[in-house]
Order: C-alpha cells, then structure tokens, then sequence
C-alpha cells in the first residue's frame, strides 16, 4: 500500500485544513495515475474551502480543479497517454465537447474539486478522458493555470466570441482570468482596455500590453471618450453583480458581455434600454469543454504566451496560498509540489 499527502478538510470551513494521507488508487480500466507537480488556484476553491457552497462534498474533501503532472502507470484500455506523458486536468470531467450535461432543473456544475474529488494531493487517479496533453512550451506551474482561468478567457474571446483583430475588449481587474484575457486578446490583435483600483497593477498590465489603463469607478465614460462613442465589442464581466449595469452602458451596439465572475454578488442586475437598443450578445461562461482546452493548449505553444504567476508556494504552504488569493493577486497563485 502506497500512501500519498494531501491538503483536505474535515468540513465546510477552514478550521480543519491540513495535511493528510490517504492510499494511492492503482489506475483500473480507463483510468491513469498521475504524480502531482503543480495545483493553480481559483476564487471558486475559496468560496468551496470556506461554505462548501452546497456540494455535495464527501469529507475528508480535497479541493482545487486545476493541476499539472506526469502520468505514472495507466490501467487497462488506456490509449490517450503513456507513462512520461504530461498532463494537465480538465475543469468539467465528461465535457468533451458542446453545452453542459445537466438539465433545465439541474444545471451542470460537475466539476473537480467540487462535485468531484480535487487535485490538491500528490498523486491523482482518474479516467483518462479527465485530462488533456500539457503544453510544450510551459512549465508546470504555468501549465497548472490553464484548466479554469485560461480556458475561461478563451473560451469567452475565441470559442464564443470569435474575437478578430481591431476588436474593442474591455477587461475588468487584473486577476486570473482576466490576465488571460489580456494575453489572449493582445495575441489575436485587439485593443484592450483593463480596469482596476490599484494604480501599481494597471502599470504592471501596461508590460503586458494594455493599451488602456482605466480607474474601477468611471471606467464607462472612459471608454466612451476613447472609442468616440463607439464602446467595446467584448467585454469580460467579471465584477458580476449590479456590474453587469456597467457593461451594458459600455457594450458597442451588437457587442457581446461575456459573465464570468461574481464577485459583487451571485444576481446579476442592469437596465432594460441598453439591452433592448443595442441588441447585446450576453453569455454565460462556465469555463469550457475539452476541445476547447486543447485548442487553447496549442494555442499557447504556437502563440508563446506565458501565464502570469503572482507568486509559487510550496505544498506545505497551501494554506498560505489561500490567505493570498483571498487577499488577491495579480494573476495566479501556484503551489509546487
């Protein structure tokens, strides 16, 4: 019996988050090992950590989605990886392609690290189907942050909005998904325009290539002034909330407002006129599916995009990595095995 170390709670709350062991599952029929490198993590892993947010979690749980690693033994049938191979997970196991696979009723949310066991363990066993080829050109760490916030921000410009060069992208804050976004964007030729409150992150956007530093509060207006009026075909919605107000104000007449964050509040708000005047496309992203990854994944070889990583932890200071990304980060938070 092979014993493996791994961050999980007790229950909903961050009282009991520890370290502890539990055995290594052989991989059966379909299914690989995988030797943990590197977990990336979400806003989502937080709110999961703290309230459970109704899952139907099974304790001792181990959270987070989104991880890096090498395939270490594969059970019988496996034909979509190899011992050596490295792998990075996908945010919605069974998602190959297509919408969701709930119902009207039952909306889909069946993801890693929620409805499903988490990464946040040194080795992993699962179906090969729940993983994908890591790029060539990242390590692991940078690897790590793409099965939610990176493939969210494709999924938003490219998968759903078919996002061409010239292109007005509003893109708010400068966390995750939103440097993805920003990266992605710059890569496909359009003109981005970030928001943020902290003066030292806008600056730290502008490296990146943002051509437009605008302040949180009075971002619309701005907007106007500097399209003439035009206002921007994409705009990444992350605040959620009573922002949505905004980015209708701000939207082009037929541009699309892709909701992607909540972190003003789970109901989303604005005024009727914009939406029926201007004819918005207003889209729902729930990350993604797994062709879509791999087409992002060779999206980031070709293009040699580098994930932004606000800082690296050790395993043993995961709890430290969630105390930052509760503070916020500019990019992502990664803990390295």
């Amino acid at each position: 019996m092979r014993m493996a170390r791994q961050w999980s709670m007790a229950a909903p709350g961050p009282q009991d988050f520890r370290i502890r062991e539990a055995e290594i599952a052989e991989p059966g029929a379909g299914e690989v090992l995988v030797r943990t490198e590197a977990v990336s993590l979400n806003f989502r892993d937080k709110l999961v950590l703290e309230t459970g947010m109704d899952l139907p979690l099974r304790f001792p749980f181990v959270p987070a989605s989104d991880m890096a690693g090498v395939v270490e033994a594969v059970g019988s049938g496996v034909t979509r990886f190899k011992p050596g191979d490295r792998v990075i997970s996908t945010f919605s196991p069974g998602r190959i392609e297509g919408g969701g696979l709930g119902d009207a009723r039952h909306p889909p949310y069946k993801t890693l690290g929620g409805y499903f066991p988490g990464v946040l363990s040194e080795y992993v066993t699962f179906p090969e189907d729940w993983f994908v080829a890591a790029p060539a050109t990242l390590d692991a760490a940078e690897a790590s942050t793409l099965p939610c916030a990176g493939l969210t921000a494709w999924f938003a410009l490219i998968e759903a909005g078919s996002l061409k060069a010239g292109d007005k992208v509003v893109i708010q804050g400068t966390g995750g998904v939103a440097l993805f976004g920003l990266q992605i964007a710059k890569a496909h030729g359009a003109e981005v325009f970030i928001t943020s409150s902290s003066p030292a992150k806008l600056e730290r956007a502008r490296s990146l290539g943002a051509d437009h530093l605008l302040p949180r509060d009075g971002w619309v207006e701005r907007v106007y002034e500097i399209t003439g009026d035009y206002g921007a075909d994409h705009i990444l919605e992350i605040a959620g909330g009573p922002g949505l107000a905004n980015s209708l104000q701000a939207v082009a007449v037929g541009g699309r407002i892709s909701v992607i964050g909540v972190f003003e509040g789970f109901d989303v708000s604005g005024p009727a006129l914009p939406l029926l005047l201007k004819v918005p496309t207003i889209q729902g992203i729930s990350v993604g599916h797994r062709r879509a990854l791999e087409d992002f994944v060779r999206g980031v070889d070709a293009t040699g995009l580098k994930p932004v990583i606000d800082r690296r932890y050790r395993f043993e200071e995961a709890a430290e990595a969630f105390a930052h990304l509760d503070r916020g980060a500019f990019g992502k938070i990664v803990i390295e095995f």
